[in-house]
């Protein structure tokens, strides 16, 4: 069985953290303590925005980290697909405010954001070059001298 390059979530914990303490904690702020005006409102969406994606964060490394096929995730990708998470719930909170929000618009935004995501990646699987493995390169440079 091969052993594909494992990705750790280390470089993802701290600003993981820092976003769900961030977002949650000033989300928390702002809907206990302000009036709902303008200028609230929009830090409510960024502060919403920032709690979702800090949340999804570890999800969507865990869900690339189990199933990743054959062409693994980096960094990026695991990172947009968790901002795509917070800003599918600022969309939704947006279409509440003017009570907007069904059963189809919240399933056609997600089939619309899971296809932009799947076709992304896609181009992301048709640029990727798997890397060889170090003894193939010893093997050629013998079989080429013989």
């Amino acid at each position: 069985m091969e052993s594909r390059p494992t990705l750790s979530f280390r470089p993802f914990l701290a600003s993981s953290l820092a976003m769900i303490v961030l977002g949650w904690s000033g989300l928390a702020l702002v809907v206990t303590q302000t009036e709902p005006l303008v200028w609230w409102r929009w830090a409510f969406f960024v502060l919403w925005t920032l709690a979702l994606t800090g949340t999804a964060l570890p999800v969507t490394y865990f869900l690339n980290r189990r199933f990743s096929g054959d062409t693994p995730a980096g960094p990026k990708t695991i990172a947009r697909q968790a901002i795509w998470v917070g800003v599918f719930g600022a969309i939704l909170a947006w279409l509440q405010l003017g009570r907007l929000v069904t059963l189809w618009v919240i399933l056609g935004l997600a089939v619309g954001l899971i296809s932009i995501e799947y076709i992304i990646r896609m181009r992301e699987r048709s640029h990727w070059k798997p890397t060889p493995p170090p003894d193939s390169k010893s093997t050629d440079s013998q079989s080429a001298d013989s």
